[in-house]
């Protein structure tokens, strides 16, 4: 399966400095098994197209959904019914970056555990594991918590927890994630409808916001801009942390 996410990203800082923004991105939800458009390709140069080397693993050296399979076997999870899902921003002609993407474990439709997959502009990668101790449903109103452990924003500590409301549906991706340090931190957010990918939807995607990852990254940088000029307190670069894989924690909250 290869499905077109049109999506809207919201981002909001906590704090007495405030800073808000909503920008339009372009996300797939594939498999990464089946006959695809003509448009997108994996593992070679196109319009659009996934590299397996971009993702599950170390930056660079990533080995796709074989990967997050080894992930799952590693933490109990055996289920041979589950559909192994990729939702992420494919490369855009030879130029690939991806804030966040998700690999999800979904049963009957329904994610049973996810791994959210952080880069960094630093050229830094940390991964987030958030299941139920029972790889029971994932709902909406569930909260998965992780700590923090990647430097991410110059302007955000490397301290404090990722919050994860995570929903999808086979209508929508809606996703929720609040980092929380005290008073400060940031909400992020990830919504759009889901849709058959077409050749037509991919060509509307590259005309409507060009050169894909190449654009978030340049929002990124203007956005880091508005928040230097506010005088945000500014932190140089942060080592890596040792480990690829922090272990999130999952309970029920009251729906968001």
């Amino acid at each position: 399966m290869l499905e077109y996410v049109a999506a809207r990203t919201h981002h909001s800082r906590r704090g007495a400095l405030k800073n808000a923004f909503t920008y339009g991105v372009d996300f797939v939800l594939t498999d990464l098994q089946s006959d695809w458009p003509a448009l997108i390709s994996r593992n070679r140069f196109n319009l659009w197209s996934i590299r397996d080397r971009d993702y599950g693993g170390p930056r660079g050296e990533g080995r796709g959904v074989a990967w997050f399979r080894d992930v799952l076997a590693e933490r109990g999870f055996f289920d041979d019914t589950a559909h192994l899902l990729l939702l992420t921003q494919p490369a855009c002609l030879w130029f690939q970056f991806n804030p966040v993407s998700f690999w999800i474990a979904m049963v009957d439709g329904r994610p049973r555990a996810f791994v959210a997959e952080v880069n960094s502009t630093f050229g830094q990668r940390h991964c987030y594991f958030c299941a139920h101790d029972d790889f029971r449903p994932i709902e909406r109103s569930d909260r998965m918590t992780a700590e923090k452990m990647m430097h991410v924003s110059p302007f955000q500590k490397v301290q404090g927890t990722y919050l994860f409301n995570f929903g999808i549906t086979e209508d929508a991706v809606d996703i929720r994630i609040s980092y929380e340090n005290g008073d400060q931190g940031v909400l992020a957010t990830l919504t759009g409808k889901r849709q058959t990918a077409g050749n037509g939807s991919l060509i509307r995607a590259a005309l409507q916001r060009p050169l894909g990852a190449g654009r978030v990254v340049a929002l990124i940088h203007w956005q880091a801009l508005i928040l230097f000029l506010k005088k945000a307190p500014f932190l140089r670069r942060q080592p890596a942390p040792d480990l690829l894989i922090t272990e999130g924690n999952g309970h029920r909250d009251a729906p968001r």
